[in-house]
């Protein structure tokens, strides 16, 4: 399963909820050239790499998905972890960004999309500021890519809207494990999301 959206929408606090609560799923860790935030642990959080190691592991194939996020540091997928986790048959949840699901999307068809949406637009700007771990330039550039993040809703089999962290964690976990759930042949043509908890317009 792929989780994926807007910049600030909370997909590392909905991973952590699942990392605590459901260790039967495993989380890839990606790697990233940005530097740790506060409270960020290297190998838990992110594999944090200097620009000679990303290149050298993207030269090499290494990567499912990597691409530049807002312009500056690079994020990618490594993708041996994956590969052997799935041959095992254990469930595996990516917490992605946008254009690295769209190459998941490339490599791994059957993979399941879920995409993370805030309750409203005014919303996901009080978390991108109020969490102040970017100055206020980077803010502005995480704000237009998010506008940008949020229209690609639609490519996404479900979207789950993140107003309370608990229960977005179960409702992700419960499609990872509802047999019940309905593949892509089951969805009539032209048709939006699969599931949609959505309780506020996006504007």
């Amino acid at each position: 399963m792929v989780l994926a959206g807007p910049t600030a929408v909370g997909k590392g606090t909905v991973a952590a909820y699942i990392r605590r609560h459901h260790p039967q799923v495993w989380l890839s860790v990606s790697m990233t050239t940005r530097q740790p935030r506060p409270g960020e642990v290297d190998g838990v959080h992110y594999h944090f790499v200097d620009d000679a190691e990303f290149d050298r592991l993207q030269e090499a194939g290494e990567f499912l998905e990597w691409a530049v996020v807002h312009g500056r540091a690079r994020y990618g997928t490594p993708r041996g972890p994956v590969e052997r986790t799935l041959a095992l048959g254990r469930p595996a949840l990516l917490e992605i960004d946008l254009a690295g699901a769209r190459q998941v999307r490339q490599a791994m068809p059957d993979a399941f999309f879920v995409f993370l949406a805030p309750p409203s637009w005014e919303d996901l700007v009080d978390r991108l500021i109020g969490r102040g771990t970017e100055s206020t330039a980077e803010q502005e550039v995480r704000l237009q890519t998010a506008r940008t993040e949020l229209a690609a809703a639609a490519e996404f089999d479900a979207r789950i809207i993140n107003d309370d962290v608990s229960r977005a964690g179960e409702e992700l976990v419960s499609l990872m494990f509802d047999p019940r759930s309905p593949g892509p042949e089951d969805m009539p043509s032209g048709a939006g999301p699969r599931t949609d908890t959505t309780r506020t317009q996006l504007t």
